[in-house]
């Protein structure tokens, strides 16, 4: 039985219109001076912090720690005002399937799973009126690697159900082949969404336990038993 659901957000919970890489742009070029800087930045199964050692090595800026607090501090003010002028959404079958895992006789713990630095996430998911029903989750800042932020999250889901969690115990669910890398990294089961960029058969490539088209094809108790 599922006992921890973790969802990634981007692509998955919401379409923001493009509000975080286009507030990556802003950044790049308000405070570092580089037009077009997010042009050649890989985007989509990532974390914040890596997208952004990108950024810096690309333009010869030092990747410190300074400048790092210095992009994100800028980036979660742009973000907070793109995500009011963009017409982003919450994906198909996100509500009716949080609510179904919150009826089942013994209901996981629903949590988050994504790149986004904890504030974004944060950002993104109160404009769309998301971020209370996630009790936990693993964040772009607890680590630059993907796999290892699954690590992070597994660990805290284990600690707050006070049980040992196996790993088939957990659905990863995610819109990406790095979200199918991240199942696979805590031996965990994982649920491949084609509401991104990758269409169900380039995600059926990466062996997904499932593969579909929306949240919306999802059938409850086939992915919770």
């Amino acid at each position: 039985m599922v006992r921890v659901v973790l969802f990634d957000i981007d692509g998955t919970l919401i379409q923001s219109g493009g509000a975080g890489e286009k507030a990556f742009g802003r950044v790049c070029e308000i405070e570092f001076g580089v037009l077009n800087g997010a042009a050649q930045l890989q985007f989509a199964g990532r974390t914040d912090p890596s997208i952004v050692r990108d950024f810096f090595q690309q333009h010869d800026i030092a990747p410190t720690a300074d400048n790092f607090q210095r992009f994100f501090d800028r980036y979660v003010f742009l973000l907070h005002h793109l995500l009011g002028e963009l017409n982003g959404s919450v994906l198909s079958g996100v509500h009716r399937l949080i609510h179904e895992l919150g009826t089942l006789p013994r209901p996981p713990l629903v949590g988050l799973l994504t790149g986004n630095i904890r504030l974004g996430a944060q950002i993104k998911l109160n404009h769309y009126g998301l971020w209370e029903m996630f009790r936990m989750g693993g964040f772009g800042d607890d680590h630059e690697d993907r796999n290892q932020v699954a690590t992070i999250a597994h660990e805290r889901a284990g600690r707050m159900i006070r049980e040992p969690l196996k790993g088939d115990q957990v659905l990863v669910i995610g819109d990406t082949p790095r979200d199918i890398e991240c199942a696979r990294a805590i031996r965990a089961r994982s649920l491949a969404v084609a509401t991104g960029k990758y269409s169900v058969a380039q995600l059926q490539q990466e062996s997904p336990t499932w593969a579909v088209e929306s949240l919306g094809h999802v059938c409850i108790d086939e992915i919770c038993s």
